[in-house]
């Protein structure tokens, strides 16, 4: 074939080839217009060399080619962003931690990352803090408008804080003095010290606070099947091993949220964070031991157990007169005592209670018993001592007085799900307590 040919025919195939490509980019144009935001929060999402960069940008840019989504961000301060998700119908924000504020707000899809949240101070400063309640009593804690554990805090009843717009601003009023603590992750914190020109080793880490997942999130507005199309791309991703890589690129980390998620509760002695920041108890190391024992799955639902069986009790204060002998008894109460979040108050709720003083903290609760405020708190008996030890009290300062509920504690997994899946998480629980292993753990955390 002449040469001259040869370059006609390959320019032809060329054009032919680019015009079928642009009609079906037009034609398969994906079917609902999203306009993404996010901030300058290094290293989940930043700005170099004038382009959006990160873990969440480069994890978007590849769910946008599998969606033909157009990969376009605006960068805007945090509070702004979140303004616009609120008020936008087709927004989406990232990365956004998932709390139990903002979750009946927004739609999610995720996680890819996770944040510990932890309190700071200044390396001068060297009294320690042993609890939450004792963040409580220093006189101010540096937060953020609308973060995710600015949220927490204030949730918890929090009355000493005070807010910044910046990581930045917060920062240099903690290493001046003007602030006691400042909640943060340890990304945030080395990248606004860094820009302050000040050393990560000029504050040093006090407490554990929580962990966060972080996601992408969607104005309510935002049709179910769009967000249903980003997690079964987010979930390809995790699965091909891309997630992990970008976990170890930006993170310097390996691991990243599976498609299982596990959460719990701070329940003494079952479940609760330790000083070191790890989930520890006895529901924890039953959970932990069935996860080395079961590949996990995703879409866990229905109940494995029951890992326990658990009385709850009215509590009065040792000492005191009253007599409840019956629910009818109780109900005629000046007032008891109750856990907003526990099983127990929705269940005298649904009994027609109307008495019921209830708290965020089971430690309030003591308290109010102790004090005299309350005529008696409902509380499980095997949490009831740790609690009274956490608050400076004995367990022979209280007394059960009358058994509310007798009840079996499981695993519980959502409802979408394969069965035989927790048919496996069930028979690793039994073959834990075939071969010993059950009782150990429930010698190690209930010894009599």
């Amino acid at each position: 074939m002449p040469k001259r040919v040869f370059q006609f025919c390959y320019l032809s195939v060329t054009f032919i080839f680019l015009l079928v490509s642009c009609e079906k980019e037009e034609t398969d144009h994906y079917h609902f217009d999203l306009h993404f935001i996010t901030e300058n929060l290094e290293p989940f999402n930043f700005e170099s060399g004038g382009q959006i960069t990160g873990l969440a940008p480069d994890l978007l840019k590849e769910i946008a080619r599998g969606l033909n989504i157009p990969f376009d961000v605006d960068i805007l301060p945090w509070e702004e962003g979140y303004t616009m998700l609120q008020n936008s119908d087709n927004a989406v924000l990232f990365s956004m931690a998932l709390n139990a504020e903002r979750i009946d707000l927004f739609k999610w899809a995720g996680p890819f990352a996770a944040l510990e949240w932890r309190f700071y101070t200044s390396s001068q400063n060297h009294w320690v803090i042993n609890s939450m309640d004792n963040a409580r009593d220093v006189e101010a804690i540096g937060v953020l408008y609308d973060y995710a554990v600015t949220q927490h805090l204030e949730s918890l009843g929090f009355t000493n804080l005070v807010y910044f717009d910046t990581h930045e601003e917060a920062f240099q009023h903690l290493l001046d003095g003007d602030i006691d603590l400042y909640p943060s992750d340890v990304f945030s914190a080395k990248s606004a010290l860094e820009n302050l020109g000040y050393l990560y080793y000029n504050v040093r880490s006090v407490w554990p606070i929580k962990t966060d997942l972080l996601y992408f999130a969607f104005n309510k507005n935002v049709p179910d099947d769009v967000v249903a199309d980003f997690q079964s791309e987010i979930d390809k991703l995790k699965s091909s091993g891309y997630l992990q890589q970008l976990s170890q690129q930006y993170l310097n980390t390996s691991d990243y949220p599976g498609t299982l998620q596990i959460y719990t509760e701070d329940y003494l002695p079952l479940t609760f964070m330790n000083s070191f920041g790890e989930i520890s108890g006895f529901g924890a190391d039953i959970v932990f031991e069935i996860m080395d024992r079961t590949p996990i799955r995703e879409h866990l639902f229905q109940w494995v157990g029951p890992i326990g069986t658990n009385d709850t009790y009215f509590y009065l204060k040792q000492g005191s007169e009253i007599t409840i002998n019956s629910i009818e008894d109780a109900m005629n109460l000046d007032a008891i005592a109750t856990v907003s979040s526990w099983f127990s108050d929705q269940y005298l709720r649904e009994l027609g209670f109307t008495n019921l003083v209830a708290f965020d903290e089971p430690g309030a609760g003591v308290d109010e018993l102790m004090s005299g405020n309350v005529d008696a708190f409902v509380c499980s008996a095997i949490t009831i001592s740790d609690i009274l030890l956490a608050n400076g009290y004995a367990f022979s300062d209280v007394a059960p007085e009358f058994v509310l509920m007798s009840s079996d504690f499981y695993i519980s997994f959502s409802k979408n799900t394969d069965e035989a899946t927790v048919d496996q998480w069930q028979q690793a629980f039994d073959a834990m307590q075939a071969d010993g292993t059950y009782d150990a753990i429930y010698e190690r955390w209930f010894q009599e």
